[in-house]
């Protein structure tokens, strides 16, 4: 079966000797490896205000932090996501406000967000979804108009890019994963960048107990609540390895993104995805839209080739059951989106094959 997502490794003759180092180190926990780590990808995104994290859902329960979040305040969000988006702003007693998606592809529509804004409204959180790269267009005209700091959710696109910037550089705050599946998978971690330097330090101690870690814990003094969201030495050491191979795994992806968008855009049965002005796909998963979903998942594991939605809409959990309202854009996009293979594992004849498999129906 051709799987939907698969985590790269770097060679393990250049892997495993550096994990034997550091393991043996006597150092694990947060040392000069995950600083080391941080560099090379403030380079990678063109963006110094780069902090490393144990999770991208750390990174997120952050951002919203720094963004001044409180219990009550209101957060516009999409249910067309992965989980922790959404669960984050649970966790800091905020409420979500569900924005609509665009049926053409299943991003968070700044129109309906407009629609949404009120005075207990203090972030927007957006979600690249599959590496698709919102209309930060129109989203960053709200952001100025409103003074509302917009939340880049770019867990599933990293090396996407917005006014030929890489995701990351654009917007107030930007997260990104390195869990299991991801672009780059660290085994699990997840960097949040900023636009505003000034807030470094203090998103540093909220990463580690609230303690600065310029100082002994002698000399310590604990003003607010921080967490252990720290990454470490073992982590940071799978990432520096990552970074040798990351331009050509996202190359990978990139290009069988584009092959699909030629090789498929006049198959019938088959409605091919709008990408917004602007922006430039990183195709973690590649989407589109199909008449009758379920045969064609069907036929395509018939052939060996695995194909789903993957997700679960987040609005339809319990726990967001105040929130729930109508999103027709929603119910259109949920209705018959889909993702085929698109990663580092295809190859050229692989892509091929699953393109002539579509091309004989379902």
């Amino acid at each position: 079966m051709i799987p939907l997502v698969k985590p790269y490794f770097p060679p393990r003759e250049e892997l495993m000797p550096a994990l034997e180092e550091i393991l043996y180190s006597g150092y694990v926990a947060t040392g000069q490896p995950v600083f080391d780590f941080e560099d090379r990808f403030k380079v990678y995104i063109g963006n110094d205000n780069i902090i490393s994290l144990h999770s991208g859902t750390d990174a997120l329960h952050l951002a919203y932090i720094l963004a001044g979040v409180k219990p009550g305040d209101e957060i516009i969000s999409t249910p067309m996501t992965a989980e922790p988006t959404n669960t984050s702003i649970a966790m800091i007693g905020a409420k979500v406000v569900w924005g609509d998606v665009d049926p053409t592809n299943g991003l968070l529509d700044p129109k309906s967000v407009r629609s949404l804004i009120t005075e207990k409204t203090k972030a927007i959180v957006m979600v690249h979804y599959a590496g698709m790269v919102c209309d930060m267009d129109e989203f960053t005209k709200i952001s100025k108009e409103y003074n509302i700091p917009i939340i880049e959710d770019a867990a599933h696109a990293m090396g996407s890019k917005y006014n030929g910037k890489m995701t990351g550089c654009n917007s107030a705050y930007t997260i990104f994963s390195l869990q299991a599946i991801k672009h780059m998978t660290t085994v699990d971690g997840g960097f949040l960048a900023m636009r505003d330097g000034s807030q470094m330090d203090r998103a540093r101690k909220l990463r580690w107990f609230g303690l600065s870690k310029d100082k002994s814990r002698l000399d310590n003094d604990i003003t607010e609540v921080g967490y252990k969201y720290a990454m470490n030495n073992v982590n940071a050491t799978i990432g520096l390895c990552q970074m040798k191979h990351l331009d050509e795994v996202i190359g990978t992806y990139i290009a069988n993104g584009k092959y699909y968008d030629e090789a498929l855009k006049n198959v019938p049965g088959i409605q091919m995805v709008r990408y917004n002005n602007n922006t430039e796909c990183s195709y973690w998963l590649y989407t589109m839209k199909v008449e009758r979903r379920d045969d064609f998942c069907k036929m395509m594991e018939a052939n060996g080739i695995m194909a789903s939605q993957l997700h679960h809409r987040s609005d339809t959990h319990s726990i967001f059951k105040e929130s729930k309202r109508d999103l027709p854009g929603m119910e259109e996009w949920y209705a018959n989106f889909v993702h085929i293979p698109c990663g580092w594992w295809v190859n050229e004849e692989t892509r091929a094959k699953i393109v002539e498999v579509i091309k004989k129906g379902w």
